[in-house]
């Protein structure tokens, strides 16, 4: 009689564990699919609507941009850093490859190709191809913002 309690008690505690196992699960998949689109909706906005406004919506209050082998910290000093640009017809797109979602589900990252053309103060096209990363954390709100870039 005893054994058939505690097969019955190790038989409920690997059903709870294996559902509660599938629902991170789910959830993690979840969360990638918000990062996703959310990395989608911010390359098409900086399509459209032009890089500072783009990444000045989806930034964190405490975003780090990497340009340039410089560091920029916050929002105010990415409005500054885009108020200080000189170049011209810049155009930047990118598609995530890759994304993962921490297990807590609070913190992600993707990454992909970008390509980047401009011209300068006098007229010479720059561009270039590599590789992005970018670090996504939810929001209190639910929505996804970088914190770097």
């Amino acid at each position: 009689m005893k054994e058939n309690r505690l097969i019955l008690i190790i038989s409920f505690i690997f059903i709870i564990t294996a559902c509660q196992m599938e629902n991170q699960t789910n959830s993690k998949e979840i969360y990638k699919k918000e990062i996703l689109e959310t990395e989608k909706a911010f390359a098409e906005m900086a399509k459209i609507e032009g890089l500072p406004k783009a990444f000045l919506a989806y930034a964190d209050e405490a975003a780090v941009l990497n340009r340039n082998n410089t560091i920029i910290k916050g929002k105010p000093a990415i409005k500054e850093y885009f108020k200080k640009q000189t170049l011209r017809e810049v155009k930047l797109e990118w598609t995530p490859d890759f994304v993962e979602v921490s297990q807590s589900g609070d913190l992600g990252y993707t990454y992909g190709k970008y390509s980047f053309s401009a011209k300068d103060t006098s007229g010479q096209k720059i561009e270039s191809e590599g590789i992005f990363h970018t670090v996504w954390k939810k929001q209190a709100d639910g929505n996804w913002r970088y914190v770097w870039d």
